[in-house]
């Protein structure tokens, strides 16, 4: 089992710097080399109407833009709640960047009540997010957002 606690310490500590921009490098980079069996960490920004453009992330080339009406992604920033699919492959309108991704995490990045963001983690293991993993994300992009000047970046 992933110790949240732990790693919320970790990450507090890396984000040393307002800077949204390495901050979420930074996170990316954190989460693909702690958390076990992801395929793509990364963020999807709000920069643009209704649709989230590609930001930092490690992981294989990705899918850009994304529109708030399509995909897990999509559901995330158009819910504005956070979205864990144990099968993409079940989801009708899911974008498959990565033929090897199997289960998603999406966590919505919120400032001012407007969506700026969000976090989106990929496994190519079936199931690989339990709802602790869904706590312990959410409280990962509570660091993230405390961490980071956000608020001039929201667009839409």
């Amino acid at each position: 089992m992933t110790d949240y606690a732990l790693l919320t310490r970790q990450l507090d500590a890396l984000l040393d710097t307002r800077d949204w921009l390495t901050n979420a490098a930074q996170t990316c980079a954190f989460l693909m080399q702690e958390l076990d069996d992801l395929n793509w960490a990364g963020f999807y920004l709000h920069r643009q109407p209704e649709t989230l453009v590609l930001g930092p992330f490690q992981g294989k080339p990705a899918c850009n833009p994304i529109p708030f009406g399509k995909g897990v992604c999509g559901a995330a920033a158009r819910s504005r709640q956070t979205q864990r699919v144990e099968d993409v492959h079940a989801v009708a309108d899911h974008i498959a960047c990565d033929t090897a991704s199997r289960s998603e995490l999406v966590v919505p990045i919120m400032v001012e009540d407007s969506v700026w963001g969000v976090l989106d983690l990929d496994s190519p293991r079936l199931a690989r997010f339990s709802e602790a993993d869904r706590q312990g994300i959410e409280r990962l992009v509570e660091v993230f957002i405390k961490a980071s000047e956000l608020s001039s970046q929201v667009h839409g």
